[in-house]
């Protein structure tokens, strides 16, 4: 069989090497339904229609110069131009008939995937996909510019979809990207993917990345999924759950899930069974909303398939290829499937050694606030466009405010500073489209197009995490670039403080030996919210106010503390996949007394202490009343550890007071199943009171290795109170007192060949101080992420002045 002179080709028939032939996405279809359906992926099988049956096409119909004298003088500056001449090459296509000997290749073809589904051959639901010759190069993404019909039933209404399909080469977005990536108009062809539809509009579908699309982390596989056919999702129609998953545990058997987050999935698209169109959408009532669309094991199962197909694009390119996966559910089967796979064009061609950040140099009012999309800042005057119709009023550099976009939006998307969005995560078009062209992008905000005013002039900042904000004004903000490639080593280990999960995945490419600090606190208040006790004894809590926020909070839990077990597991899974295999040492909770009174629930199990600072915190708190609450954290340590696989993550415990407290923490650690040198688990001790230094040899008997907390052994040092403005131009980490401590307590645990770091403020706010625990000998130097390479410079010259060698 001549392929190159086929108008159909079964998906059992091509392969990656056929994308001339058939399209990026015809040919990834029969490279998995070829290759991957034997390890387990499943792949709804299909047929293509091919590029050469395109080009026969307009060549019989007799208007390729007819397209070609159209398009002579375009000009995709012009909205107005661009759109009349798209839609006369497309009323020209649209207009010309199939050939017979067409027609009847298309229609048999169909036929036959009919038989494959029903013995009668009786009309089955397909997708008609458009699939582009050139779609999907490593450097430009083709995605979602030509059209995709859904639920299409019948010989008239899948040759209308092809149709249909040829036409959309030529749709406005389409024309317009051809012309900024330099490709020729008509060296691209059309080919047509006909595959056999998943009922999704009965489940749920969604995308999935083998690649962080935010922060370029390659070790995750990032999953979104919603209720109902999957174009709501791509379209950033919906709010999206989210889920990440860890490859390294995953692929050594884990159950490596180590994020999961809920979206709102406000709508659904089903399909429209005699109605004016195929689908259409529907509002998902209130308690599906508030459920995950996937079962953990169901996540598993579509990770484990997208690590699949990543490793063998990779092994055939011969280098790493990150992918870009479209899934589906069928809702009558309950079968997970794989419709659609490409390359991911944009955080895999990134130089990993240049490291850019933007900082805002100011602030003002927050207007509305979303997920971010990259970490740049964008100013500019806001234009609100609501419908698509209205775009050639929008201008160059200004902040384009709206529901949401779709690839219609793509010729005024490029020309914007940023861009903001009502609806939609971070894989939904608007996203995909702003971390190719560079620019900020917020999405998810529910209400920036009533909140932000037409021609307010605003600042949309992403370099703040998670969350992107919509600042007032026009702020100032600087741009700091870095060449990783030229950071010196050092013997001296350098580890980063961190609290957020959110950060983790970007913060890890600064070069680093692991997180010296991670703190339990963070995740408690922002992701738990509520005290521990309160969810342990919920029935018996005496603040309905509480009561209410908790029962939304842990909505289908009827174990409310398995909620804080889940989201502590959470948390730390994400740091410590982060920052894998490096040590990730994480301090368990040391909270306040007045801190942990101020979670939903806590006052009623909290006593109330004149001066919490040294009062019920930290190791005292383990083995006491306390200890229930404890056993949770236990839990937590224990489901990451153990069930996702994350064994780099240590334990640190915080002001622990004499060496009997000690032995007591790691006794009711034991109780909870958390036992020191099981599973290679060390366990830390914060040195912050000078009775750990004192007792330091003792200290050394029973833990593993030291942090030395410098807030509080300065505080302590000096007898003040580091929270009082009164006595604050006395308290200094640098003073005499608190370095003899430190040098001895560095000195001591050299003797007793026990590890010794540094996880206090001190080394991130004084260069000089970082350089004199350098003399000491310290191992390791946990610093702020944003100091950490101004102190790594300056940790490098103070080892080369003392001559040691790295």
């Amino acid at each position: 069989m001549d392929k190159s002179k086929e108008f159909i080709l079964w998906f059992d028939n091509i392969g990656i090497e056929d994308i001339p032939l058939v399209g990026g996405k015809n040919a990834s279809l029969g490279e998995m339904y070829r290759n991957l359906t034997q390890k387990g992926v499943n792949i709804p099988n299909g047929f293509a229609v091919t590029a050469y049956a395109y080009r026969y096409f307009l060549e019989k119909a007799g208007i390729m110069a007819r397209i070609k004298d159209i398009l002579k003088d375009l000009d995709t500056k012009s909205i107005v131009n661009l759109q009349q001449k798209g839609h006369d090459v497309r009323e020209a296509i649209l207009n010309a008939q199939f050939p017979e000997e067409l027609k009847t290749a298309i229609t048999s073809a169909y036929r036959d995937l009919c038989g494959a589904y029903s013995p009668d051959r009786r009309d089955t639901d397909v997708a008609v996909r458009s699939s582009a010759t050139a779609e999907d190069l490593p450097d430009a993404s083709f995605a979602g510019q030509q059209e995709s019909y859904l639920n299409t039933k019948g010989d008239v209404r899948v040759l209308e979809a092809c149709k249909k399909c040829f036409a959309s080469l030529f749709t406005d977005r389409a024309i317009s990207y051809r012309e900024d990536k330099k490709f020729d108009h008509f060296s691209i062809a059309l080919s047509i993917a006909v595959q056999k539809m998943v009922r999704s509009d009965m489940a749920c579908s969604g995308v999935m990345f083998s690649i962080d699309t935010e922060s370029g982390f390659k070790d995750v596989v990032l999953i979104n999924g919603s209720y109902g056919l999957g174009e709501n999702i791509v379209l950033g129609a919906v709010n999206p759950d989210e889920y990440y998953v860890f490859k390294p545990t995953l692929k050594k058997g884990f159950k490596s899930v180590i994020s999961k987050r809920l979206g709102s999935k406000e709508q659904k698209l089903i399909y429209w069974e005699g109605g004016l169109k195929p689908t259409k959408n529907v509002t998902v009532a209130e308690e599906d909303r508030r459920k995950f669309v996937l079962t953990d094991d169901e996540v598993l199962t579509l990770a484990r398939w997208g690590c699949i197909i990543e490793e063998h694009y990779s092994q055939k390119a011969g280098k790493e290829k990150p992918m870009d996966m479209e899934w589906a559910k069928d809702g009558l089967t309950g079968q997970l499937f794989i419709v659609q796979a490409r390359p991911e064009t944009v955080m895999s061609q990134k130089n990993v050694n240049i490291l850019e950040e933007y900082k805002l140099l100011e602030r003002s009012a927050i207007i509305c606030q979303g997920r971010s999309v990259g970490a740049k800042i964008g100013c500019g005057e806001a234009n609100i466009i609501k419908d698509v119709h209205n775009i050639m009023k929008f201008k160059k550099g200004q902040v384009l405010v709206t529901e949401m976009t779709d690839p219609d939006w793509e010729p005024i998307m490029k020309i914007a500073s940023a861009i903001v969005t009502n609806r939609g995560g971070r894989t939904c078009h608007a996203a995909i489209i702003s971390r190719e062209l560079g620019i900020p992008c917020i999405v998810g905000t529910v209400d920036g197009t009533e909140k932000i005013a037409e021609g307010q002039n605003i600042t949309v900042c992403c370099a703040e995490g998670d969350i992107g904000f919509v600042y007032d004004g026009i702020l100032k903000f600087e741009v700091e670039k870095l060449d990783l490639a030229s950071m010196p080593k050092t013997r001296t280990k350098i580890m980063m403080n961190i609290g957020n999960p959110d950060e983790a995945f970007s913060l890890q490419s600064i070069p680093n030996d692991g997180v010296g600090l991670a703190r339990e606190e963070f995740i408690i208040n922002s992701f738990i919210k509520a005290h521990p006790k309160a969810l342990l004894y919920f029935d018996s809590l005496k603040d309905e106010g509480a009561k209410e926020e908790i029962k939304k909070l842990t909505y289908g839990y009827s174990d409310k503390a398995q909620f804080f077990v889940d989201k502590l597991a959470e948390g730390i899974a994400m740091l410590g996949a982060a920052f894998y295999p490096k040590d990730v040492i994480v301090r368990l909770s040391d909270f306040k007394t007045n801190e942990y009174a101020n979670l939903l629930g806590g006052r009623q199990f909290e006593p109330k202490e004149d001066n919490p600072m040294i009062g019920w915190r930290g190791a005292s708190r383990y083995y006491s009343d306390y200890s229930d609450a404890f056993a949770l954290e236990c839990k937590a340590l224990l489901k990451v550890r153990n069930e996702m696989g994350l064994s780099n993550v240590k334990v640190m415990i915080p002001f622990c007071r004499t060496v009997e407290e000690g032995k007591k923490v790691l006794a009711e650690m034991a109780k909870n199943g958390l036992k020191q040198g099981e599973n290679g688990l060390e366990v830390y001790v914060m040195c912050e009171i000078p009775s750990n230094v004192i007792l330091a040899d003792q200290f050394a008997d029973i833990f593993d290795g030291f942090s030395i907390g410098s807030n509080d052994l300065t505080q302590l040092t000096l007898g003040l109170d580091r929270d009082s403005e009164l006595v604050a131009s006395i308290y200094d980490e640098r003073n005499e007192a608190v370095k003899r401590l430190i040098s001895q307590v560095i000195t001591t645990c050299k003797q007793k060949k026990k590890k010794i770091g540094i996880c206090g403020q001190a080394p991130s706010d004084f260069p000089d101080f970082a350089q004199f625990l350098v003399e000491c000998g310290i191992d390791s130097i946990s610093l702020n992420p944003d100091t950490v390479i101004k102190t790594t410079l300056k940790i490098a010259e103070k080892e080369q002045a003392l001559g040691i060698k790295t």
